[in-house]
C-alpha cells in the first residue's frame, strides 16, 4: 500500500456487471474504474447474493481474511469473504457472503414476491461485516461511499460503536439517497438488534425507526457527511430534513452522472484533500 496514495472506499448493494437493480449499478462501475484509473486507490465491498455467479465472475475466497464471527443479537454468524478483479481493471471487489443470509437464490423477495423477514438483520450483518473487513485489510479509507438501503447503517455505525478505530480516523462518509426500493417495513425487532454495540444508543437510530426504506435513508443521511441526492425528484421528508449547512455537503441530482461520473470523481478527490 502506497503510503502516499488516497483510499476510496465503495460499499454497495449493487455493481455491474455482477448485480443490477438500478442504472447506480453501471455508475459505480464507470465511478469506481475512472477513481482508479485517476490514481486513487479504491476497493469496492458488496454483498455475494445468491444470484451471482461465482464461476462466471471468477470469485474465491479470501482465506487470509477468514475466521470472522459477526454477532447479532448475541447470535454468532461467520462471515466468509471472496473477491473477484473487475472486469477490465486493475480493482479488486470483495463480497459478504453467510449461507444463512445470501444462499439463496433470491435478493430481497421470494418467490411470490414477499419481502423476507430477516432483511433487516441482513443489512445489519452486512453492515458490520464490511467494516469488520476494512479493519482486518488494515487499509485505512479517507472516503467511504455507501450507496444503496442495505448499507445504511454504515454512517451511523461509524459514528458510534467505530468512531475509536484508528483505521477509520480519518474516513469521511457519502450517502446516495436513492428513491425507495421497499414498500415494506422492516421487521419490529430491528432497532433492538441493531444496537450492535454499547456506544450506540437507542436515541441515535430515532431517525432509523419507522423501518421505511426513507427512515433508511434519513437516518443514514443524516449521519452522513455529504449526502448525494440520487433522485431528480426526492421525497420532500428528505428534502426537509437534510438541507445544506456548513457541516453537510448535500450535491443534487444531475442526470450526466449516468454518462460522465467526473463530477463524483471530483468530489471523492476535494474529501481526500480536506
Amino acid at each position: 500500500m502506497s503510503a502516499d496514495k488516497k483510499r476510496v472506499l465503495i460499499v454497495a448493494n449493487e455493481l455491474s456487471p455482477y448485480i443490477e437493480f438500478t442504472d447506480f449499478a453501471h455508475i459505480l462501475n464507470k465511478l469506481a474504474v475512472k477513481t482508479f484509473d485517476s490514481g486513487l486507490e479504491v476497493r469496492v465491498i458488496m454483498p455475494r447474493f445468491g444470484l451471482i455467479n461465482e464461476r462466471r465472475h471468477r470469485l474465491h475466497e479470501v482465506v487470509r481474511l477468514s475466521g470472522i464471527n459477526v454477532i447479532i443479537d448475541k447470535d454468532d454468524y461467520p462471515l466468509i469473504i471472496k473477491v473477484a478483479s473487475l472486469p477490465n481493471a486493475r480493482l479488486q471487489v470483495y463480497f459478504m457472503d453467510n449461507d444463512d443470509y445470501f444462499k439463496r437464490k433470491q435478493v430481497f423477495r421470494d418467490d411470490q414476491d414477499n419481502f423476507f423477514d430477516d432483511n433487516a438483520e441482513r443489512m445489519i450483518f452486512f453492515c458490520k461485516s464490511a467494516l469488520e473487513t476494512v479493519k482486518k485489510f488494515g487499509w485505512p479509507p479517507h472516503v467511504i461511499h455507501c450507496h444503496g438501503w442495505m448499507t445504511s447503517l454504515i454512517p451511523l455505525y461509524l459514528k458510534t460503536a467505530y468512531k475509536k478505530e484508528p483505521v477509520f480516523n480519518y474516513s469521511k462518509v457519502i450517502y446516495t439517497a436513492q428513491d425507495s426500493q421497499f414498500s415494506e417495513k422492516l421487521n419490529p425487532n430491528f432497532i433492538k438488534k441493531a444496537l450492535i454495540s454499547n456506544e450506540i444508543k437507542e436515541k441515535d437510530m430515532d431517525a432509523f425507526k419507522d423501518g421505511t426504506n426513507l427512515a433508511l435513508t434519513l437516518g443514514a443521511s443524516k449521519c452522513a457527511d455529504v449526502v448525494i441526492m440520487g433522485s431528480e425528484k426526492p421525497e420532500k421528508a428528505l428534502v426537509e430534513e437534510i438541507k445544506p449547512s456548513r457541516y453537510k455537503k448535500v450535491v443534487k441530482y444531475d442526470e450526466a452522472w449516468k454518462e460522465d461520473v467526473t463530477q463524483l470523481l471530483d468530489l471523492y478527490k476535494s474529501l481526500t484533500e480536506s
